[in-house]
Order: C-alpha cells, then sequence, then structure tokens
C-alpha cells in the first residue's frame, strides 16, 4: 500500500507538470464531464484495486508469477466482449484461450508443495491477488477506451486516471492515520530510488505509452504488446533475483504468452 499511493504521488506530480508544459494546464478542466467518468473510473479498478491486488500478489508469490496471471487481461476482455458485447469466438481464439490459461496452470502447479500450511495459504491468496488484478486491469483497459473515444490526448486521459487513484489512496491513508508515517521509508536508500524509478517507468511513462498504444493502435496488437512482460522477467528474475527457472516454466510462460498472440493475430 505505501508503495503504491507513493509512486501514484510521485506519477500525478510528473503528470501535471508534463500537462502543463504540453498542453499549459496543470489538468484537462475542460474535459466533458462523461469523458472524466469513464477514466476516473479505470482509474479506479485499475490503478486502484487491480493494481493493489498485484502488489499484495507481488509481496506473496514474487513478479513473475504475479505478471504471467497478468497474461490473462487480453483473455479476460476477450471473454468479456463476448459475454456483454455478444462477439462471436472463432476456433481460433478458442484454441488460443485454452493455450493461455493451460500454460499459465501449467507454471502455478509446478510449485513444490513441500511447504507448510501458511506458505500453502499464501501461495493460495498470492494467485487469487493476481487474478483479481488481472480483472481490474481487463475492466480498466475496456473503460479507459471508452474515455479515450475521439481525438482526446492519451496524457489527459493518463492524467486523469492516475489522479482519480491517487486521491483514492491517500483519502484512505488520511481516515486510517497513516498519512504521515507514508514517507518513513525515505531514510532507506534503496526503496527510496526503487520507488522514484517505479513512478517514473510505471505510471507516468509506461501507463502514458499504454493509453496512447490503445487509442492509434488495434487493440488486439497492443494487447498482445503489453502481455509480454513475463517473458522479459524470466531473465530479469534469473539475473537480479537469482531465480532458477525449469524447462516447465519456460516453456509454460511463452505457451502463455503464445496464446495471447494467436488470440488477436491469428
Amino acid at each position: 500500500m505505501i508503495v503504491n499511493r507513493t509512486r501514484l504521488l510521485f506519477a500525478s506530480s510528473y503528470l501535471m507538470i508534463t500537462h502543463f508544459i504540453l498542453y499549459g494546464q496543470i489538468l484537462p478542466v475542460h474535459t466533458e464531464v462523461v469523458r472524466w467518468q469513464w477514466l476516473a473510473l479505470s482509474g479506479f479498478i485499475g490503478l486502484a484495486l487491480g493494481d493493489g491486488l498485484l502488489f499484495e500478489a507481488f509481496v506473496l508469490i514474487g513478479a513473475r508469477l504475479s505478471m504471467l496471471m497478468m497474461s490473462l487481461v487480453p483473455i479476460i476482455s476477450t471473454i468479456l466482449a463476448w459475454t456483454f458485447l455478444n462477439e462471436i469466438l472463432n476456433l481460433f481464439e478458442v484454441i488460443a484461450i485454452i493455450m493461455t490459461v493451460g500454460g499459465i496452470i501449467w507454471v502455478i502447479f509446478e510449485r513444490n508443495h513441500r511447504g507448510n500450511l501458511a506458505e500453502s495459504r499464501n501461495y493460495l491468496l498470492g494467485i487469487l491477488c493476481a487474478l483479481g488484478g488481472a480483472l481490474g486491469q481487463a475492466f480498466a483497459l475496456i473503460t479507459a477506451k471508452k474515455g479515450l473515444a475521439g481525438d482526446f490526448p492519451a496524457l489527459s486521459a493518463n492524467l486523469i486516471r492516475v489522479l482519480t487513484a491517487t486521491i483514492f489512496f491517500w483519502i484512505i491513508a488520511l481516515i486510517q492515520g497513516r498519512a504521515a508515517s507514508n514517507f518513513a521509508f525515505w531514510s532507506n536508500r534503496t526503496a527510496r530510488w526503487a520507488i522514484i524509478g517505479g513512478s517514473i517507468f510505471g505510471p507516468f511513462l509506461g501507463i502514458w505509452l499504454s493509453m496512447i498504444a490503445i487509442k492509434y493502435a488495434h487493440i488486439g496488437i497492443a494487447s498482445t504488446l503489453m502481455a509480454l512482460p513475463p517473458i522479459f522477467l524470466l531473465p530479469i528474475s534469473y539475473w537480479i533475483f537469482k531465480e532458477r527457472h525449469s524447462w516447465r516454466t519456460i516453456v509454460g510462460t511463452v505457451l502463455a504468452v503464445a496464446g495471447v498472440a494467436i488470440i488477436f493475430l491469428a
């Protein structure tokens, strides 16, 4: 919670400064109310609820497995479109969904079960949190697309989304009486620079670029490319976090991401 609300606070500051430089306004005050509503809802679902659950999953099961679960976002989006928008799933899409879900399940059940009951419960809770994060991101993607309709700047959309989540988190912190102690980590140099870096490359640049991708590219191609982090995290987790990957982990990860690619590119 501390990491999430602190990085969002920093990102809001970066976005408002950038917005002022590019558009002469700190906030997109002339935006239509209905657009504010869609983007604020997207920020709340994706950055507050979705990322809140994802960050908890990071703690419980690690970044690599958590981000592998996030590969479900395009799959969930497709199923939502099938359920609520009456979009028809063809045979390739059904096969791709089975591939992705199967690859993820294969990696999840690779875990050594010799741990105690508490560890098993934390592992299950971490999987559920990551699944909740994927659901949040899928719904956030759909609502953000609504807010981006027409000729609306991706930077303004990102600012509204991030600012909404920031306000929500800090209101909760004030109610709980934890706002003043939020920067206690500042004396920890490693944590300080990690959160600053995370706020720049995540909700500032990363989400801004994802809004541009959703706006100008086919949403399928954009979603496919945004589902690649599990592949990137394999060498990162090996070299930085000293995780050893079995052939099952590598194959399952590649299978899951390949399923995401097939569902949109086939």
